[in-house]
């Protein structure tokens, strides 16, 4: 008699998945939507992939971002977050904690990191695009990763935040030290962690002691000012979030550089009438246009760690108090159900209510800063090189490996060199 029977789930987590995923994840929202599986790391965890409940998730309460709800033990809790933010006491910042706690601290942060603050420094992102195009544009060719979606948000948010410009390539080591590392062992990222957090914790104490009333501050100095009206940010929660702002600010964006500029350079069409757009003076598609990218093939492929609270049901599946759920924003993006023609990008899709930054409390505070680097980096490319083009096959790429985020390791380019500067 002939059973019909599911076939097993395609192998996750992979070198050929990481290249991919997507099939992957197509599977998985149609046979186990919510999913059980060993991480590479050993630790079991629950995948979500299907749009509806990924929202549903992003916004449960029921699932606390405090690793100390993990039922593992102590040795299996270091598995999850940050690589090196526990022993380095930099557990307490927005990721990592729950209301009421959260609530106050994000409070704090949005007094400090406003939207005219972000505004403000357009300019400024302007500036550093132009400069590193520049560094790269009369020789023909360079590889877009390391020569450029790398250093732009490091170096923007060095700026924001109020880094002296001699202590930044410090930080550019720091963070490069994180992606090369993402994906393997955790040594790497843990040390450069410690660093990081030993200069911020020294930098807010500069500052705080250096104070003025009145005049232009930057993102740190609103930090320490925010808690000194009122409320109160410790120094060690102020470092904590000066370092997240830090380390879940510049990934994200060297993510949506380079996927977004692979997605376009994948798809000539598309590019092409967003070049003609920009020449004609319309920015309207390149708002739409980074919107899609963030869900077409967006920089954060997993939303950070959630744990149960108690017993509860995701999508028809029983979630144990304890267990760790991962929303696989990726799949939820793709999904047919929530998105027409999802495989396809189309830079005018208007209903686009993607999840690329989160959902819910923890909607990324950051956003508007990528999508401000993000914007100025694709558009400033398109207007400055418009024959830019990939100078490898596609196959010869490679994706970081890694659990939460989504992107390319390299990314080599090949151009006609300008003839008239910036």
């Amino acid at each position: 008699m002939h059973e019909n029977r599911t076939p097993p789930a395609p192998p996750l987590f992979t070198w050929e998945f990481a290249a991919d995923p997507y099939p992957a994840y197509a599977w998985l929202r149609e046979h186990s939507p919510v999913h059980r599986t060993a991480l590479p790391s050993g630790v079991e965890a629950w995948l979500v992939t299907r749009y509806a409940d990924a929202r549903q998730a992003l916004a449960d309460q029921r699932l606390s971002k405090n690793p100390v709800h993990h039922s593992e033990s102590a040795h299996g809790k270091g598995k999850v977050g940050i690589p090196g933010e526990r022993s380095a006491n930099l557990m307490t910042h927005l990721l990592n904690i729950d209301p009421p706690d959260h609530t106050r601290l994000r409070r704090l942060v949005s007094k400090a990191f406003t939207p005219r603050r972000v505004a403000e420094f357009a300019p400024r992102v302007q500036e550093l695009t132009d400069q590193l195009i520049d560094a790269f544009a009369a020789r023909g060719e360079a590889d877009l990763i390391h020569e450029f979606a790398f250093p732009l948000p490091i170096y923007a948010i060095c700026d924001m935040l109020g880094v002296p410009a001699e202590d930044q390539d410090d930080f550019r080591d720091w963070a490069g030290m994180m992606i090369r590392h993402g994906g393997g062992p955790r040594g790497g990222v843990a040390r450069s962690v410690k660093k990081m957090r030993g200069y911020l914790t020294e930098l807010i104490r500069r500052k705080r002691g250096a104070l003025r009333e009145e005049g232009a501050e930057d993102l740190i100095s609103g930090l320490i000012r925010a808690s000194d009206h009122g409320e109160h940010l410790t120094e060690d929660e102020a470092a904590a979030m000066a370092f997240i702002l830090l380390f879940a600010g510049f990934e994200t964006t060297v993510n949506l550089i380079g996927n977004g500029t692979y997605a376009l350079l994948r798809n000539p069409g598309q590019r092409e009438r967003l070049q003609r757009a920009l020449h004609d003076g319309d920015e309207s598609l390149l708002a739409t246009g980074v919107e899609e990218l963030l869900r077409y093939d967006g920089p954060v492929e997993l939303a950070t760690w959630r744990f149960a609270t108690q017993d509860l049901v995701i999508g028809g599946r029983r979630i144990a108090e304890g267990d760790p759920v991962l929303v696989v924003l990726a799949a939820a993006n793709r999904d047919p159900e929530r998105f027409s023609g999802p495989d396809t990008l189309d830079l005018t899709r208007r209903d686009n209510q993607h999840l690329g930054y989160g959902h819910g409390i923890h909607y990324c505070l950051g956003a508007p800063l990528a999508r401000l680097e993000g914007q100025a980096a694709l558009a400033t490319l398109l207007r400055r090189l418009p024959d830019l083009r990939l100078a490898v096959d596609p196959e010869e790429l490679r994706w970081r490996g890694g659990l939460i985020m989504r992107g390319l390791r390299t990314l080599p380019v090949e151009f006609t060199p300008p003839t008239n500067p910036a």
